[in-house]
């Protein structure tokens, strides 16, 4: 593995803490709560970059769903219903 994908994991394995601990200190996202939106999650943990040409808002959450996807498969964030919001499990 080179250094830069070994940046780029930390980076990762960060951006996930990350959303946690926001996660975690919202009473909406608690276990049996109405969860959080992703649009919501994106912004409030300072992922978006503002609308550049081709790079708008909005095409930039999608790093965001990866990350979500991946706390659903470790079982430590779940999607109440299918494009809907997310919580802790």
């Amino acid at each position: 593995m080179s250094s830069f994908e070994a940046r780029g994991q930390h980076l990762r394995s960060e951006a996930k803490a990350h959303v946690l601990a926001f996660l975690a200190s919202t009473p909406r996202a608690q276990p049996s709560r109405e969860g959080v939106k992703q649009a919501e999650i994106f912004k409030a943990c300072g992922f978006d970059w503002g609308n550049y040409p081709k790079a708008s808002s909005s095409n930039q959450q999608y790093r965001v769903v990866a990350l979500l996807r991946e706390l659903e498969t470790e079982g430590r964030v779940e999607q109440i219903v299918e494009s809907g919001p997310r919580r802790l499990r």
